[in-house]
């Protein structure tokens, strides 16, 4: 399980890195949430912001991926639903 999280952790922190490189405005508070959620779990080991944040990332990146393609990577986002899906699982 701890593998799991420490699976969602690595998505979150990819998928910050690919949110802040579309350097949008609109983009600004779940940046902020984002990073919150990821100190947070390292702090306490709570998945649970980590997961929240991660599905409305999910939809922003898939959102911009539609968009402009080359913005977001494919990988990025399969990673993401993976270790959401994982966390959903259990």
């Amino acid at each position: 399980m701890i593998q799991v999280h420490e699976n969602l952790k690595k998505s979150c922190q990819d998928a910050l890195i690919a949110l802040q490189k579309l350097n949008k405005e609109e983009y600004k508070d779940i940046l902020s949430k984002l990073e919150w959620c990821l100190g947070s779990y390292e702090h306490d080991h709570n998945p649970k912001g980590l997961f929240e944040y991660g599905i409305k990332s999910l939809d922003i990146l898939k959102n911009a991926k539609a968009k402009q393609p080359k913005l977001v990577t494919k990988k990025v986002i399969d990673n993401l639903e993976k270790s959401i899906l994982s966390i959903s699982e259990n």
